[in-house]
């Protein structure tokens, strides 16, 4: 069994013969979250680690500010999507550059950025296999400081069911919609020392922890990544919709999900950051039945 979409990621090794192209954009998209209680994160830009050593010719892309649109309670969230494409093109990235995509942090920023590219309507993105830790193993050159490509234009062709909102997510509980927590197994049941703020999942939705679908920084190979999936049913579910705490960790599942063949998945850009605000949200604890 392959990939129905091997197109979505690269290998080290590819890439590197690739790294001449025109047409090529790298970037690293590193962000650090530091836990800091009441469900809360102290975020930092991944910028310092790409300016000490990245791919060479790879540039960065700032997912805190740049490429979203903070609200209060809320960090991440999609910016309307003038402002997403105007964040794309300043990039220097158009509708015709191949871009691939790593981080110097976990892969879930990688598949974050990734998923905000597929939804503005970018049709030629990869994920980087191993991500920058697989492209260090293979001794693979490094290069320090900035790198930036000439700015570009891009038109949007977007994807709307790329993202789901908390009405569809609340509809999606009588309905039937597959929903998919990927964060921890403690998180998810409510019985750990961090939360956001109240405890429990989204009534009805499975738990997929995004690490499980990662062996080494490289996705499962397509029998085992199937597998993971189908104990869910999320390969046949007619609309998928995945959750974390902030839709950072919930791309890797979604992505994954693509990876398969499976075109109707949104991610809940507010995740449980935007569902525990309100107190007339239900909340399930404890394990997935």
């Amino acid at each position: 069994m392959d990939y129905s979409h091997p197109e979505y990621l690269i290998d080290p090794q590819t890439l590197q013969t690739q790294l001449a192209r025109d047409k090529f954009r790298v970037f690293d998209a590193g962000v650090f979250l530091t836990p800091s209680g009441n469900g809360q994160y102290q975020v930092e830009s991944g910028l310092n680690r790409y300016q000490q050593a990245h791919i060479p010719g790879a540039g960065f892309i700032d997912l805190i500010e740049a490429w979203a649109t903070p609200s209060p309670g809320l960090n991440f969230t999609l910016p309307p999507l003038i402002s997403l494409c105007e964040a794309i093109g300043a990039s220097g990235i158009s509708n015709d550059h191949t871009v691939v995509l790593y981080s110097s942090g976990h892969l879930m920023w990688a598949t974050r950025a990734w998923w905000l590219l597929h939804y503005a309507g970018h049709n030629d993105v990869k994920i980087l296999q191993g991500n920058l830790s697989g492209w260090k193993q293979a001794n693979l050159p490094l290069v320090s400081g900035t790198e930036n490509y000439p700015r570009s234009q891009f038109s949007a062709l977007p994807r709307t069911g790329a993202f789901a909102d908390t009405n569809e997510v609340e509809a999606g509980m009588h309905g039937k919609v597959c929903t998919v927590n990927a964060l921890t197994q403690s998180l998810y049941e409510g019985s750990g020392d961090f939360y956001y703020q109240r405890r429990g999942h989204i009534p009805g939705s499975h738990l997929l922890f995004y690490d499980s679908l990662l062996d080494n920084e490289c996705f499962l190979p397509a029998p085992q990544l199937a597998d993971a999936l189908n104990k869910l049913g999320i390969l046949d579910a007619d609309r998928v919709i995945t959750y974390c705490g902030g839709g950072i960790a919930a791309t890797l599942d979604a992505f994954a999900a693509k990876l398969l063949g499976q075109d109707n998945v949104g991610v809940y850009d507010g995740s449980m950051s935007e569902w525990v605000q309100d107190e007339n949200r239900p909340l399930t604890e404890g394990p997935q039945p």
